[in-house]
């Protein structure tokens, strides 16, 4: 037999009936290896595999946002299939326009945003892919205030974040479009930091570490999920999370970038829906919505006796030695000096490299205002340091990865510095992403990225490798770069 039945369970499942045989076919075509997974400790005490698998053998259970690639199984194969559910909803763009009028919002969208959110409409489930600085709090916004008309008064919509200040930010945001049009303190109920859980309030804001432990009855309440910077929701606890949310029949993420990895894809777009392109970055900069790019990648030199010293050393190693690098420290604090403008200096290791650097910047400018953000900065005082530095003309502000590289809205960054290397797509691309808001005083973004060249006869070293990695990117997204090498 050669059909596949397939049955909607609940909002998160669908059930597969089909012969053992396609079944185990499925198991392989769902099955996928975990990038870096030889690295970890469940792999390396023999507890796992490196496999992903999205689809379970013996429940006969896949996500339902992965039906399309279900479909696509079957007809490459020449399978029959009938599925019970459809999600598509009839809708047209004037609809939406004549929607989005009644909100009086205090900002204009553009047509992208409105095509995504007719998108979004349509499918009832999907993810947004859609580069840092393109307005994503703004349709997540519009889609909340359309379904809450839809839905009935006892019907909730989650908003899940991946950090306290994103939490503060988008109940900031949907204050600034409402106006006087609908008051956010009367709908919306933020959580984070041990706030209640309980509410009345119909729109939940929430980090997903307050509430991911919650027993699956918390999530009953919910008719609609939306994931924002949803690339961050490939933890178990997070797939585990939205598995809770059985009656959230509308459901959109939305994130600036993917890590490129397949199964990294597949489980975000089984857990919300197909990927659904808004817009890019390039095109955004080509009609002024984004700052102009350039990027000085700024390779430095060593001399053969500090190479010698380090040559083949391990990743970890290389690291702390690089970041230890007394006239390295310097070097970056001179540069943080000598250049004009708002300057977001972004480290990775708080007490090895940020709290030291933070003190030598301070020292050396003694005329700025320098400020520091880090994991242990409450949310009452990072969101003070960012309005105090959208406001200036002149700060620094030294920040850890971890805290600026995900969602951090500071609109009045002339300068990014990257002193820590990193190859992945999705920190290089929401760190840039910091910069390129555009403000009164502002219509360009400088990024200066440091890479250490330590290579030893044929051997390129661990960070000069990353800098190849992040040039890759730089091409793919067709930003303008170039290479500068300097003396240490």
């Amino acid at each position: 037999m050669t059909h596949i039945d397939v049955h909607k369970l609940d909002s998160v499942n669908m059930k597969i009936d089909c012969d053992d045989s396609i079944a185990k076919e499925l198991n392989q075509f769902f099955t996928f290896e975990v990038p870096n997974f030889q690295y970890t400790p469940a792999y390396k005490n023999k507890k796992w595999d490196g496999m992903i698998r999205l689809f379970n053998v013996y429940s006969r259970r896949l996500y339902i946002g992965l039906l399309d690639y279900l479909t696509q199984f079957a007809k490459d194969r020449d399978y029959t299939i009938d599925c019970d559910f459809e999600n598509k909803v009839i809708v047209d763009k004037d609809d939406v326009k004549s929607f989005i009028n009644t909100l009086d919002l205090s900002i204009t969208p553009h047509d992208y945003q409105i095509n995504a959110i007719l998108h979004s409409i349509q499918n009832e489930r999907c993810l947004l892919l859609s580069p840092t600085g393109s307005g994503k709090s703004l349709i997540i916004y519009c889609l909340i205030r359309y379904y809450l008309e839809q839905m009935q008064n006892d019907e909730k919509v989650l908003i899940i974040v991946p950090t306290t200040g994103l939490v503060s930010q988008m109940y900031n945001d949907f204050r600034e479009y409402a106006g006087k049009n609908w008051r956010v303190e009367k709908n919306c109920h933020t959580i984070f930091s041990g706030q209640d859980k309980t509410t009345n309030k119909r729109v939940v804001i929430s980090t997903w570490q307050s509430i991911y432990k919650m027993p699956p009855e918390y999530f009953e309440q919910y008719s609609m999920v939306v994931g924002d910077e949803c690339h961050l929701f490939k933890a178990k606890s997070l797939t585990s999370l939205m598995s809770k949310t059985v009656n959230a029949e509308i459901r959109v993420g939305t994130t600036g970038t993917l890590d490129g990895t397949q199964v990294h894809k597949l489980v975000i777009e089984g857990l919300f829906g197909r990927v659904h392109k808004v817009t890019t970055t390039k095109n955004l900069m080509e009609n002024k919505i984004l700052s102009n790019l350039s990027i000085d990648c700024l390779v430095l030199q060593y001399s053969p006796e500090e190479i010698h010293e380090i040559k083949r050393a391990k990743y970890i190693d290389e690291i702390k030695w690089l970041i230890a690098h007394e006239k390295r420290n310097k070097f970056i604090a001179k540069l943080t000096k000598s250049i004009s403008g708002n300057t977001l200096v972004l480290f990775n290791y708080v007490d090895l490299h940020g709290k030291p650097l933070y003190d030598l910047i301070s020292k050396m400018c003694p005329d700025k205002k320098v400020f520091m953000i880090y994991g242990g900065t409450d949310v009452e005082q990072r969101e003070q340091i960012r309005q105090i530095v959208d406001k200036e003309k002149d700060a620094i502000l030294v920040a850890s990865y971890g805290t600026c590289s995900t969602g951090i809205n500071i609109k009045n960054i002339h300068n990014i510095i990257f002193t820590s290397p990193s190859k992945s797509v999705i920190r290089v691309l929401q760190s840039i992403g910091r910069g390129l808001r555009r403000s009164e005083s502002k219509d360009s973004m400088k990024l200066y990225d440091i890479a250490d060249n330590l290579t030893h006869k044929k051997y390129r070293n661990h960070t000069i490798r990353h800098l190849d990695a992040r040039i890759k990117i730089y091409n793919k997204e067709h930003f303008d770069y170039k290479l500068i090498s300097m003396k240490i």
